[in-house]
């Protein structure tokens, strides 16, 4: 069932349903594309839900509230949704955002399943309130820097903003990287110009930079300037955290946005039920839905299989994370505890290497994974 955002005290009243919040960037500075493409997961998979009788004859409703990546925004669309009687929270694509809403569910006993957010430290100490379905950095930025050795790349520079998110990326790379032979280099996006950048690539015989960067910018500019620049026609260019999965960034940059490999948690074929979810969101999205869709179609089934077998009461579903076994549309959801991860964690969702293919910029190539 589609629900538009609302204004405080515009929520439907009808007592039977049974409202899950969604925390969502809508709106700039928050990545819009990806929270467009997390809600018509949400949504969509709500809709089927209440199409197939709802949760005990009880229909879902999805309240949503805009976090345009405001960590403030996000603990205060908190306890206003804890107010409003929700019996969890889903959604959220920002880390750091999404990092501060799960300090406030875990701080109100509410159940908040994280569909999007990688940073290890989503909560500061072990929590039974959070889970997540996305892989931990750690896991996922590995993958990207094994990538990045079997493709001949020891020498990797970094053009990165100031963000938790991006200084522990730098972390989990230079970890993974240095005992093998690998260099990263930093590089202040904040301070330098693209021209600064295609320079010290230069200075620093880097073969390869990832954009620690926000998108469009400076993303988008930094990319246009090492594409231009003839002395930098062999380094590769990469973005893990996934901005070339989107069509925004397709349209912007066009034949310059190709060949640039990032991280997408799907696998390689689809089982049936992610097939026909992919077909639906594509209708809805009038655009090939990104991994994040499914993330938050996840989500959902998930929250309304613990609905289903525990009810909606708070501490029994927070309670019955370690129980969930649910086929999801890239594959079986199991919860468990991970070393270091101090919330429950889907231990095995799928991950990937993948570029947008240079002739067919619409199409993507597995370059690896995992």
């Amino acid at each position: 069932m589609k629900t538009p955002p609302r204004p405080p005290g515009a929520e439907r009243t009808d007592g039977s349903a049974i409202r899950i919040g969604a925390l969502v960037p809508l709106t700039r500075p928050g990545w819009v594309e990806a929270g467009r493409h997390l809600l018509a997961g949400l949504e969509l998979a709500v809709g089927e839900v209440n199409g197939a009788g709802g949760i005990a004859g009880r229909p879902l409703e999805l309240v949503v509230r805009d976090t345009a990546a405001d960590p403030r925004r996000a603990s205060a669309a908190v306890d206003e949704l804890a107010g409003l009687g929700v019996a969890a929270l889903a959604g959220e694509y920002h880390s750091v955002v999404a990092r501060a809403a799960a300090a406030r569910a875990d701080a109100l006993g509410l159940p908040f399943l994280c569909s999007s957010a990688v940073l290890d430290a989503l909560t500061e100490q072990p929590t039974q309130w959070v889970a997540r379905l996305s892989p931990p950095q750690s896991r996922g930025w590995q993958v990207y820097a094994d990538f990045l050795l079997g493709a001949g790349h020891s020498r990797i520079a970094v053009a990165a903003q100031p963000s938790v998110y991006w200084a522990s990326g730098i972390r989990v790379l230079r970890d993974h990287l240095t005992p093998r032979g690998g260099t990263v280099i930093e590089l202040d996006a904040g301070v330098l110009t693209p021209a600064a950048v295609c320079d010290a690539l230069v200075d620093h015989r880097a073969t390869a930079l990832l954009l620690l960067v926000g998108h469009p910018e400076p993303a988008v500019p930094i990319v246009r300037s090492v594409r231009r620049d003839q002395r930098l026609a062999e380094v590769m260019i990469g973005a893990p955290a996934g901005q070339p999965e989107f069509t925004e960034w397709a349209a912007l940059l066009g034949a310059d946005g190709t060949a640039i490999p990032f991280l997408r948690y799907r696998p390689e074929r689809l089982r049936p039920l992610g097939t026909r979810v992919e077909t639906t969101l594509r209708e809805r999205l009038a655009a090939a839905p990104s991994f994040v869709a499914f993330e938050g179609y996840d989500t959902i089934t998930v929250l309304a299989d613990l609905l289903r077998t525990h009810g909606t009461d708070r501490a029994r579903t927070a309670a019955a994370w370690p129980r969930v076994d649910v086929a999801g549309t890239r594959g079986r959801i199991r919860f468990s505890r991970m070393p270091g991860i101090n919330v429950w964690q889907w231990a095995a969702p799928p991950i990937q290497v993948v570029d947008r293919d240079p002739t067919h910029p619409d199409g993507f190539r597995i370059l690896h994974a995992c």
